[in-house]
């Protein structure tokens, strides 16, 4: 189930979904319940259970902006997609509610009719607008319970039932209650940009990239001077090799088939050089995660935090990570650090925190460069890149 701005939106969504390059929509059968075409009420509905027959065998999408989402059910829907801005909570949870409906057949393999089989475990409500659906939430729970005078309490309370899940660019965290009317405030939260640093995607382990790291002695011998990167030559050649090893398997399997034998070889070979990676990964994301040390400390904010860490505070640099800067340096040269997403994480900090500063009436860098990762951007650059971001 979409819901969409108005009727034309619905039309040219569905035109949208038909035209040839969009190949992956060609399997469902797209619905239009919108409009005096689609009927009054609950006469939009017989359309679309006849669409959909036996739900578990056809695939179908409804889009809607209006009708269909009170006074009805329908229970093979398993997902909403919120495309509409709402200004009221009562109509964005009415819609969402709609999917929630629990889906149950009984004898379901003809031979016991008492039987029940679920078949809806659980059910989305998708929203690209995080601050738009952490702002309904946050206000529709507070009206609630008109008991309880603590908000973060009543948010607490609702979540039990609606969990809430962010993307927070590697994977799905959960928010809870704090977060939640922290975000509907401010667009985001402090426990969300400090994960930023724990995303996989800041570091490099893909094999071009491991195999630079192990051709430099120098930056090989800076790492395994490390408790968790002791081994690390014989790791990335196992990587390496296993991994080609496995690439070059599976192309000569299109050929032939694999025995069952040679395909546990296989997939066991797969699954040591990918769990090798991983723990790789992990032991280099161990020293993103200490940017947001000297971001919280220091108080050099026009710098660029790069410069802060290699020449302001290289000391410190060396006690936290155990890295001295000349191998922090020749570790980013490697493209072992990605130092784009760095400045993305920073300037998102940076931006958390002038909402702080200026809150509490204190902003002493007022009219000074805004300092990234690795760049400086000028007061009123950094203003235009936020104003596009919004």
């Amino acid at each position: 189930f979409w819901f969409l701005p108005d009727v034309v939106s619905c039309y040219a969504m569905r035109n949208l979904m038909s035209q040839k390059q969009n190949r992956f929509y060609h399997d469902y059968r797209v619905l239009v319940a919108a409009g005096d075409s689609a009927g009054d009420g609950v006469k939009a509905l017989p359309p679309v259970r006849e669409a959909m027959d036996d739900p578990l065998k056809t695939k179908t999408i409804t889009l809607s902006c209006g009708k269909l989402t009170t006074g009805v059910t329908v229970r093979p829907w398993a997902g909403i997609l919120m495309l509409r801005n709402s200004s009221s909570p009562e109509t964005y949870f009415q819609a969402a509610f709609r999917v929630q409906s629990p889906w149950v057949i009984r004898n379901p393999d003809n031979t016991s009719p008492n039987r029940e089989q679920i078949i809806k475990e659980e059910c989305y409500v998708f929203d690209f607008a995080p601050d738009r659906a952490l702002r309904q939430i946050a206000e529709y729970s507070c009206r609630l319970n008109v008991n309880e005078l603590n908000p973060e309490k009543k948010v607490e309370e609702f979540i039990r039932f609606l969990p809430v899940l962010a993307y927070d660019g590697s994977s799905m965290k959960q928010i809870d209650a704090a977060g939640i009317l922290d975000m509907a405030m401010s667009g985001t939260t402090a426990t969300l940009l400090a994960r930023r640093w724990e995303s996989a995607l800041l570091v490099n382990v893909d094999n071009s990239t491991l195999q630079r790291l192990m051709n430099n002695k120098e930056a090989m011998d800076a790492l395994m001077s490390i408790e968790g990167f002791r081994n690390l030559n014989q790791e990335i050649e196992t990587i390496i090799n296993k991994s080609d090893a496995v690439k070059k398997a599976k192309k000569e399997a299109n050929d032939k088939e694999l025995s069952a034998k040679e395909k546990k070889e296989l997939s066991d070979e797969e699954k040591e050089y990918k769990s090798k990676r991983k723990q790789i990964q992990e032991n280099l994301i161990k020293f993103a995660t200490r940017v947001p040390v000297f971001m919280y400390l220091t108080d050099y904010r026009e710098q660029c935090l790069r410069d802060v860490i290699t020449q302001l505070e290289p000391g410190l640099f060396k006690k936290v990570t155990g890295l001295t800067v000349k191998n922090f340096e020749l570790l980013v040269s490697l493209g072992v650090f990605n130092s784009a997403l760095m400045n993305d994480a920073v300037y998102k900090f940076r931006r958390y925190e002038d909402s702080s500063l200026v809150y509490i009436g204190v902003n002493k860098h007022e009219g000074e460069g805004v300092g990234l990762y690795d760049t400086v951007l000028s007061t009123k650059d950094y203003q235009t890149t936020f104003e596009n971001m919004t």
